[in-house]
């Protein structure tokens, strides 16, 4: 319980760890010496293009952005020109009540701690989506949600994440919920549009179904976005080459036994959010309502999250 309440308060932490100097150099080319440079030259790059109008043009935002695309300076306004094109066709998706999408519950879940060559390990299971209660919107909403959070935390932009898409109890009503409109938001969310730096996707526990469900996906995916997806049906020890299994639960072969739920990791977040403005006012900036704490909506994620911490 301890360890999972430190875990997710540094979720909603900017700080910049100077022990992550070396995983910075490694992972994204970032050097403390050149790096207020590069921040400069992308901000000029985008206004003499004029291809993308950032809300926010600050040295920290751009910097998430030189981050997942290795300070590379072509690769990084390409980026940002698709999450912003992403953020106008589905500006619907952020006009939510962020906290009422704990709903979702069990289908995403993140393991603790993470591995500075895998970075976070992001589970998700659409086979334990329950569509009678959930729609695919919400499903999606989520999914966006827990990626904007991540993004603004320094350490994750460093470290990234591995994506788990565990498959097992896909059925034909939660397939049919796959529309063309899900498969591409479900693919930009992969780091294909969004400032996150993506080690790599693995499909474990499959079954016919996953032959319609990528046709319809890959479709959306780039090229090079492809090489980063693995199949290792219910070969733990192939998934164990790409995701220490240090970091994986017990049922992926690993032992790690810090895995949070969607539905633990939000209300999580609520609790630690006051003491960040920052947070809230960029989340707010984005479209998302967040009540202000005086009435029922805090008073019940309070007390949901007094109960104990269920581990998977």
């Amino acid at each position: 319980m301890a360890f999972l309440e430190v875990a997710i308060q540094a979720d909603v932490s900017r700080f910049e760890d100077p022990d992550f100097e070396e995983v910075a150099r490694r992972n994204c080319h970032e050097y403390r010496d050149t790096r207020q440079k590069v921040i400069q030259e992308l901000r000029s790059m985008i206004i003499e293009r004029g291809e993308c109008h950032p809300r926010r043009m600050d040295d920290e935002y751009l910097l998430k952005f030189l981050r997942c695309r290795r300070f590379i300076l072509a690769l990084t306004h390409k980026l940002m020109v698709r999450y912003e094109d992403f953020q106008r066709r589905h500006a619907s998706l952020y006009h939510c009540d962020l906290f009422d999408l704990v709903r979702v519950r069990n289908v995403y879940a993140g393991v603790l701690p993470e591995s500075p060559r895998s970075g976070r390990t992001i589970l998700m299971r659409f086979g334990r989506w329950d569509v009678d209660a959930v729609t695919a919107d919400e499903v999606m909403r989520a999914a966006l949600a827990m990626t904007e959070i991540a993004t603004q935390q320094p350490k994750i932009q460093i470290m990234g994440a591995s994506i788990v898409v565990d498959l097992e109890g896909l059925s034909l009503r939660q397939f049919r919920q796959f529309t063309p409109t899900i498969a591409h938001q479900t693919i930009s969310l992969m780091g294909v549009n969004f400032p996150i730096q993506i080690h790599g996707v693995h499909l474990v526990n499959y079954n016919w179904l996953l032959t319609s469900l990528f046709y319809i996906a890959k479709q959306f995916i780039p090229s090079g976005a492809l090489k980063m997806i693995h199949f290792h049906g219910s070969d733990m020890t192939s998934l164990h080459k790409h995701i220490d299994p240090a970091t994986l639960p017990e049922e992926y072969g690993g032992h790690c036994r810090h895995v949070v739920t969607f539905e633990d990791w939000l209300p999580g977040i609520h609790k630690y959010m006051s003491s960040n403005e920052y947070l809230v006012r960029e989340l707010r900036d984005m479209g998302y309502t967040i009540k202000d704490g005086k009435g029922d909506s805090k008073m019940w994620f309070d007390d949901f999250w007094e109960q104990d911490i269920k581990c998977v």
